[in-house]
């Protein structure tokens, strides 16, 4: 039976389409053996679902958006750790990563909430518009990529790149274009939603292949386990995906997480060309929102981050099972009005 109480705040609650990693991480958080895990909900908006899952969530409060800035945001966490007595935070988006990441020791030192991040540097320079010298620097493959900050540059992209190529943003979204006029139309709307550089990459052609993996910080792999999407939504996101068998790929990742010294969780997104060589086309800082998946396979990647966030010391996992799957659903959930009144108004469900 767990034995050690702990109050552990998450972001990420958008269980949507395009889902978070919030729920994921709270099922494995709540799968701990060593663990009574209290879960407190952090939400941007008042229709994330995982507010309303309560089964999952013992209480939610809203928070600013990343672009208020650390001092609203320390703030507003000031404000709830008086009441709940966080132990451990975890944030789940990109966007956020950086207030995070610059408020990590306040929010140790005045609060007393502790959390297992990136370094700042690992996590400016494994940007997407960084990724050429990233790859340079830990010796990965990654496809030709540059940044560009208006349609204009799209005409000249010809000179370095041919067609088809992919439409970045700088936090989130993709797209593959096959002509000028589609990379001009991907540029307006992806520079819309997250606002410029807009990073342009070449093509590459294979199966893509992701890893959820967990670095210590001291050069150790304490988790990795591979999968390959079976079902892909319009938005990219993997909506089935399984375990696969592919000591390659464990090993760019160890050799990545040993070079970094990567801290805390990481999702490598790659492309398997057909002659066998990988291509590393992103690499997400944070925990990936199929880390159920390496859960399920015999690796709870959550329970590990937050004994690591605690300073507790963590064996590598040595296992996990070949051939695990996952299948998303879509589900209504059936929720009170007056729950979503409260957490619009108040703040807090």
């Amino acid at each position: 039976m767990p034995s050690k109480q702990v109050t552990v705040a998450v972001t990420g609650l958008n269980n949507i389409d395009s889902p978070g990693p919030g729920i994921p991480v709270i099922r494995g958080l709540l799968d701990s053996k060593d663990y009574d895990v209290r879960i407190i909900g952090l939400s941007y908006d008042a229709l994330e679902p995982g507010i309303y899952m309560h089964e999952l969530v013992d209480k939610s409060y809203q928070i600013p958006l990343p672009s208020a800035g650390q001092n609203s945001i320390m703030e507003r966490l000031r404000y709830i750790n008086s009441v709940e007595n966080i132990d451990v935070i975890i944030p789940n988006f990109d966007a956020e990563l950086y207030n995070f990441i610059k408020m990590a020791p306040a929010l140790e030192k005045e609060l007393g909430i502790k959390s297992f991040l990136p370094t700042m540097e690992q996590f400016e320079e494994r940007h997407k518009s960084n990724l050429p010298e990233f790859g340079k620097k830990y010796d990965i493959n990654v496809p030709k990529s540059k940044m560009i900050f208006s349609t204009a540059e799209i005409a000249s992209l010809t000179k370095d790149f041919t067609y088809p190529l992919v439409v970045k943003g700088k936090f989130y979204d993709a797209s593959v274009a096959y002509s000028p006029e589609q990379a001009a139309q991907y540029f307006n709307k992806i520079s819309a939603k997250w606002g410029l550089p807009i990073i342009i990459q070449q093509f590459t052609y294979g199966t893509e292949v992701n890893v959820t993996a967990l670095g210590d910080g001291k050069g150790n792999t304490i988790g990795a386990v591979p999968m390959r999407k079976q079902v892909i939504t319009d938005k990219g996101k993997a909506w089935a995906g399984i375990t696969l068998e592919d000591e390659e790929l464990l090993r760019i990742t160890r050799k990545l997480i040993g070079n970094s010294k990567w801290r805390g969780p990481c999702e490598l997104e790659m492309i398997k060309t057909n002659d066998g060589e990988y291509f590393l086309i992103e690499i997400n800082p944070r925990t990936p929102a199929w880390v159920y998946l390496a859960v399920g396979a015999g690796q709870n990647h959550p329970e590990a981050l937050l004994k690591l966030a605690l300073g507790g010391k963590v064996k590598p996992f040595e296992h996990y099972d070949i051939g695990k799957m996952f299948i998303r659903y879509s589900y209504d959930m059936i929720c009170d009005l007056k729950e979503f009144e409260t957490i619009s108004t108040l703040g807090e469900l």
